[in-house]
């Protein structure tokens, strides 16, 4: 069972990876004259992301409707969190990629192609759809009736036998 103090250390070691996400992805242009920096942050960020993804599943393993196993609650109310972080994962490795193909040898040079910028809208609104579903699931994570017996997952088990 997840407590109280263990739950701060956890949500705070979440919030940490994701304000280094958003710093990474405001500040990261700033650093474009030295690409190796710029592709050493863009590594720590993708691992970053794998990371709370990883911290986010732990905690739904770790949950009481887990371990009686109405998994299909879990997916069900935790989808889209799935759904928007492989694909933010997704879209940041694919934009890291070129951007640094890119510019790695001229890095001074602007080079901005369309597709480029196609990428990078995406791969900024999937960023701010990660962090509004991340932070409410890391949040939603601390309700206690997800880790004792409770009547409404009584009667979802029931559903879910019927």
């Amino acid at each position: 069972m997840l407590q109280t103090g263990n739950y701060s250390l956890v949500l705070l070691i979440q919030l940490t990876l994701l304000a280094f996400d958003l710093f990474v992805n405001s500040f990261s242009e700033l650093l474009r004259e030295e690409p190796v920096i710029q592709l050493v942050l863009f590594i720590i960020q993708d691992i970053a992301i794998l990371f709370s993804v990883i911290i986010i599943l732990l905690m739904m393993f770790n949950t009481y409707v887990f371990q009686v196993g109405l998994v299909f609650l879990l997916l069900e109310r935790f989808r889209a969190l799935l759904i928007v972080s492989a694909l933010y994962l997704t879209l940041s490795i694919c934009f890291h990629c070129w951007v640094l193909n890119l510019r790695w040898l001229d890095s001074n040079r602007f080079v901005w192609t369309d597709g480029l910028l196609s990428l990078f809208v995406f791969q900024r609104a999937a960023a701010v759809l990660y962090y509004y579903l991340y932070k409410r699931t890391a949040l939603y994570m601390g309700d206690p009736r997800l880790y004792e017996d409770s009547v409404w997952l009584r009667n979802a088990f029931t559903r879910a036998r019927r």
